[in-house]
């Protein structure tokens, strides 16, 4: 087999398993919270601390990847995130379960963090689309069979939830063997860069202390110590700014943003993020809370999304290699918004096949957006900057799933006394008695946030330059990868 098939192949398995494991938890929920008798604000770090985790090491994994090496860090997150995945099956309690999430989702940012710089170095600049395109089906096929896991492994006997992370072991241990025997590194690590200690700490510190206060207010009533927590995270987050200006070898290379296809690029991924990352969880909790349906039902009925997601992956990172990624991300982006509006219109008496419309938009537009959009992001920079490219784009699509997952909740909350809340979140029978009125106006606030965020990013999207500055950016990758020096494109027609 070709190297850079063999480097698609294992990438491919371990996006698809990261994913899997998101979309899996988002299901059993609810039977995790009946099971260990766990709170609703648990039960949401059960699934918001996994991609903390990856938002806070993204960058920092991506930074290490070019300086020690990307297939070295990369191939250590199958090992951790192998591990993680056994802890989390053992675990007795919330917190046990919280904690053994974090250690899973960093092995999940080792894989994720040089995932496409690994593929971009693989492959060649007029095939880098359709390498991505396919990476991001088996992403969404991890998202599709993960929701139908979820039920089925949830109803395991003896076993129940456990087994949607005892799932991972056997495939984590052969990827990892595979990982270690077959990949090796295509570009040269930069030994002589330092690390950047404080932005790391100044990020981790500013997201998580945001979010917590976010949390903690909505669940108990926004106090003043919620606030606190707040305006230190936010406070934190700028200093990270300031930080990453003044520094010779920053994690978040500021001076990026300066080439307008890159920031466009990466400022519409986050804004995309923002929109579609509390889909599936508010989708989810309507269909097993007012709708009382069990978790299969819930997962088999979300399926049309990522299925829509899954078609459009390859064929549009197809046709972005050909005619440029600039269009067709801007339109997948206004589908998008355009289904987002749709769903804030759904009742508890809305009939499935009217959900099946805004449904299918929105993964159409989801898939016309993101392989294209990665594939200009990478093809943006030169080879010696993919791993902290990488790990920006990522860390900000974490960050806009984060913040999208926390607004949710926070608007959830706060519509609803917290006994609703719990029995909803737990799809206990117990809400066939309540008046979910309050919670069906959440979600249609929720929905309007995400059309607005979607709409938001096609300016970015817009604004990045055509096709004739990607050909520019491919020919510099072709002089500096031939090694002879040449600037980053900043942009232009």
């Amino acid at each position: 087999m070709e190297y850079k098939n063999i480097v698609l192949f294992n990438v491919t398995i371990g996006s698809f398993m990261a994913v899997f494991d998101s979309n899996v938890v988002v299901i059993s929920l609810p039977t995790i919270v009946n099971d260990l008798k766990t709170s609703t604000f648990d039960a949401l770090w059960v699934l918001m601390g996994y991609i903390l985790v990856l938002a806070v090491l993204l960058l920092a994994i991506g930074r290490l990847g070019d300086v020690y090496g990307r297939v070295r860090l990369y191939n250590l997150g199958f090992a951790v995130f192998t591990v993680g995945s056994l802890l989390c099956a053992v675990a007795l309690n919330g917190l046990m379960l919280v904690i053994f999430r974090l250690v899973q989702g960093a092995g999940a940012a080792l894989l994720f963090a040089n995932s496409a710089a690994i593929l971009t170095d693989a492959f060649p600049p007029n095939e880098r689309g359709k390498a991505i395109g396919t990476n991001q089906v088996a992403g969404t096929a991890g998202s599709v069979l993960g929701l139908i896991a979820g039920g089925i492994l949830t109803a395991t006997p003896v076993i129940g939830w456990r087994a949607i992370f005892l799932v991972n072991v056997p495939i984590g241990v052969f990827a990892t063997v595979w990982a270690y025997g077959e990949l090796h590194e295509l570009s040269t690590p930069l030994r002589g860069e330092k690390l950047d200690p404080l932005g790391n700490l100044t990020f981790a510190g500013g997201l998580t202390l945001f979010l917590l206060g976010l949390t903690l207010g909505a669940l108990a009533g926004f106090d003043i110590g919620d606030y606190g927590l707040m305006l230190v995270g936010l406070l934190l987050l700028v200093a990270f700014v300031l930080v990453e200006r003044r520094i010779t070898n920053p994690m978040m290379d500021i001076s990026l943003f300066k080439n307008r296809m890159f920031a466009g690029g990466i400022l519409s991924n986050f804004l995309a993020a923002l929109a579609r990352g509390a889909v599936s969880l508010v989708l989810v909790f309507y269909f097993q809370g007012p709708l009382h349906l069990d978790a299969l039902t819930a997962g088999v009925l979300l399926i049309p999304f990522s299925v829509a997601f899954v078609a459009l992956g390859p064929v549009s990172g197809y046709l972005s290699d050909r005619y440029g990624a600039r269009g067709l991300a801007t339109v997948g982006l206004v589908i998008s918004g355009i289904a987002f509006l749709w769903f804030a219109t759904i009742t508890v008496t809305t009939p499935y096949s009217q959900l099946l419309i805004p449904m299918v938009l929105a993964g159409i537009g989801s898939g016309m957006f993101v392989a294209p959009n990665i594939a200009s992001i990478m093809n943006s920079v030169p080879p010696t900057r993919r791993g902290i490219a990488s790990g920006m784009s990522s860390t900000l699509v974490s960050a806009g799933v984060l913040l999208s997952l926390g607004v949710s909740f926070a608007i959830m909350a706060t519509s609803v006394p917290l006994p609703v809340l719990q029995s909803i979140f737990a799809g206990l029978p117990g809400g066939q008695a309540v008046d979910v009125g309050p919670f069906m106006n959440a979600i249609h606030e929720i929905f309007i946030i995400m059309g607005i965020a979607s709409f938001a990013a096609v300016l970015p999207s817009s604004l990045r330059g055509g096709r004739f500055v990607e050909a520019r950016v491919q020919a510099q990758d072709k002089l500096i990868t031939s090694g002879r020096e040449a600037p980053v494109v900043s942009g232009g027609e």
